[in-house]
């Protein structure tokens, strides 16, 4: 099983070390990575915009991607997770609406006021 995890923090750094440990997991890739990243075995790094949802979706369809972990925010609200699910690729994270509440200053005051 290939992987694309999604981010540069340290969170997605966490999440592709411990991908990369199952021997089920053939290969971790991570956009765009940070210098840790690029140091872990069966990771690489990949220059990707993480809003660009077509360029992810053929980098996908390219290296055999079986599943995809999104950390930012950014294109969890942009609604990445739907734009995968739509045309066939696993997707881990919230829809476009769900991402509202981490990604609205104002949605929970409006919701629940």
């Amino acid at each position: 099983m290939n992987i694309l995890v999604i981010g540069s923090g340290g969170r997605e750094h966490a999440l592709a070390w411990k991908c990369a440990q199952d021997n089920f997991v053939n290969h971790v890739y991570v956009c765009t990575g940070n210098a840790g990243t690029f140091l872990e075995d069966k990771v690489s790094n990949v220059n990707l915009d993480a809003n660009d949802f077509k360029s992810i979706e053929g980098f996908c369809i390219e290296e055999n991607i079986e599943l995809v972990i999104i950390g930012p925010e950014q294109p969890l609200v942009e609604g990445i997770t739907d734009y995968l699910h739509s045309k066939n690729i696993k997707a881990f994270g919230p829809s476009k609406n769900a991402a509202q509440l981490e990604g609205s200053k104002t949605f929970s005051k409006d919701f629940f006021c």
